[in-house]
């Protein structure tokens, strides 16, 4: 399998609402005015490193992740190459960008458009990102904001940049008035949907998130299955389920048949991030089994 959607940091240091994000110990953060727990409890250091979702991964039988970025946590650009470069079998990375002019993207599979958090909301303003992006044959990973307010725009720029891949987050922000908007973009050939940060829209419903699947569903018929894929939004998300039940919920629906189901969980991501031969990880049994 691969996640589409996760982060990493060794030192959280994010802005929310023109506020700081920080590490307060515990896997608590500084979240702007209130205190949120960030991580599980037991990352009692705030380190979320790679060799941490590693471990979940191959527990997991996980085989890549893609490394997305955040504002609320800071630029991670350097280090996220330092894990490229550790492990250029099991990650692609993204840098930031932060509306500074061009990123560097030496040393990186794809560039990250918080694109709901931008202080320039017009996606066409910022069209030499997506040139550059075409250019240097990377990826476009955006998180939209909600609803339709920058649709009309991404699909301006898809249209203007065919080569481009883009990979929209959140599944469109699903569960919000207008996601379906956000996945039909993904009508066209070079757009796709993710679903990162799924569990954490549907966190009120919770485990089995049958509304969830349900979504996945309903994406399929706007715009085919082979345009979807999972995503985790480690570690988030993790405050509230275990990462195996970021995917196995989705897994064991008898509402996805196994063709559909291996192309959310591999076979689309595995073409649109070009990763190469992913390691064969035996399934473990744990203590509860």
């Amino acid at each position: 399998m691969i996640d589409a959607h996760v982060h990493l940091w060794l030192k959280q240091r994010g802005r929310v609402n023109g506020l700081p994000v920080y590490d307060l110990g515990g896997g608590r953060s500084m979240f702007g005015d209130e205190i949120r727990q960030m991580l599980p409890p037991a990352m009692t250091d705030g380190v979320n490193s790679a060799e941490r979702l590693l471990a979940h991964m191959d527990f997991s039988c996980v085989g890549g992740a893609v490394v997305t970025q955040e504002i609320i946590d800071g630029n991670q650009d350097e280090y996220l190459r330092q894990v490229r470069q550790m492990y250029p079998d099991r990650f692609r990375v993204t840098v930031l960008y932060e509306e500074q002019g061009l990123p560097e993207t030496n040393g990186a599979d794809g560039i990250k458009i918080c694109a709901g958090r931008l202080q320039d909301p017009d996606l066409t303003h910022h069209a030499a990102v997506f040139a550059h992006a075409a250019e240097e044959g990377l990826f476009l990973a955006i998180d939209l904001a909600d609803g339709t307010a920058q649709t009309a725009m991404l699909r301006e720029m898809a249209q203007a940049f065919p080569l481009l891949r883009i990979a929209i987050g959140h599944f469109g922000m699903v569960n919000r008035p207008g996601w379906k908007e956000q996945v039909c973009l993904a009508r066209m050939e070079n757009v796709f949907v993710e679903s990162g940060g799924i569990t954490w829209l549907y966190n009120d419903e919770y485990y089995p998130y049958p509304s969830a699947v349900r979504a996945i569903l309903e994406a399929r018929d706007l715009c085919g299955m082979e345009k979807l894929m999972w995503g985790s939004d480690y570690p988030r998300t993790m405050t509230a389920i275990t990462y195996r039940m970021s995917w196995d919920f989705v897994e064991k629906s008898p509402l996805l048949n196994e063709e559909e189901k291996k192309l959310f969980f591999h076979k689309n991501a595995h073409t649109f991030y070009r990763f190469g031969k992913l390691p064969e990880l035996p399934a473990i049994r744990h203590m509860a089994e």
